[in-house]
């Protein structure tokens, strides 16, 4: 290897000095480590850290100036780094989102509820008493039951995702799009950032959602309030809450925005209803 003498990092290690081609940085002494040493404890770190030792070894970039996506069964590498916020660990694009590398910090599954059950939620107890005339609520729970039937009869989706964990939203694309809507199915375990990017796979938008540099980004609205969904939380999320704006049935709008946008969608009377 005399040829390459740039090639690789020396473990830091005295007792080791291993050249190692794709060596681990402790984020706590800074050091360069082999694999052998990159925990805190095998190489005697000094410097305290409350995060974890997994987390801690992050990896350089490698020889072919790639970082290495730190999923266990993954060996794909990008030219730049995509680091989770939660667990910062470095992941390729497929496994970016906390569900695709099953990030240890990932927000516990709640309860499943079905379509029918938040409908029922949506309606409220108090609200199936009140008399609105002949066939009101009535009416309004067969409207809600049948504008579902209708996204699931046209409803696009990943074939994988098991029945009983579909959730299917009625997608409007971005103003002036030439579609102007989508059906869709997802699950509901997925989160928000993860149903953008597949909304955009599908219809065919341009997403720059994981370039720091862009100036317009793709969220998610709710149609009837405008309100902006958070791209960390999951569709079950939503579910699991009282009069949430989101459930099987609901319609969303997919719009590119200031990529400081933190509030609400103007001009919503310019979407379909």
């Amino acid at each position: 290897m005399a040829e390459f003498p740039e090639l690789g990092k020396h473990c830091d290690v005295q007792t080791c000095k291993r050249l190692d081609f794709l060596p681990f940085l402790c984020n706590g002494c800074s050091g360069t480590f082999c694999l052998e040493h990159r925990s805190k404890a095998s190489h005697s770190c000094t410097v305290g850290d409350q995060k974890d030792e997994e987390n801690s070894a992050k990896p350089l970039i490698t020889t072919e100036n790639r970082l290495e996506c730190a999923f266990e069964e993954c060996t794909s590498h990008e030219l730049v780094p995509v680091i989770c916020e939660h667990c910062h660990n470095n992941y390729c694009l497929r496994h970016r989102h906390q569900v695709d590398h099953q990030c240890p910090v990932l927000p516990p599954k709640q309860l499943r509820v079905t379509p029918e059950e938040r409908i029922q939620q949506i309606i409220g107890k108090d609200l199936c008493k009140e008399k609105k005339g002949q066939g009101g609520v009535r009416n309004e729970s067969r409207a809600a039951k049948v504008a579902l039937m209708k996204i699931k009869m046209k409803a696009t989706g990943d074939s994988s995702i098991p029945q009983d964990e579909r959730i299917y939203l009625r997608v409007l694309m971005p103003f002036g799009n030439k579609e102007r809507e989508q059906p869709m199915f997802f699950s509901k375990y997925w989160t928000i950032g993860k149903v953008i990017d597949k909304i955009a796979e599908s219809a065919r938008l341009k997403n720059d959602n994981n370039k720091k540099t862009a100036e317009r980004k793709l969220r998610l609205f709710h149609r009837n309030t405008g309100e902006i969904l958070e791209l960390q939380d999951c569709l079950e999320h939503f579910e699991a809450q009282d009069n949430s704006p989101v459930f099987s049935g609901s319609i969303v709008v997919i719009e590119y925005v200031d990529k400081e946008c933190a509030d609400v969608l103007p001009n919503l009377d310019k979407y379909p209803t």
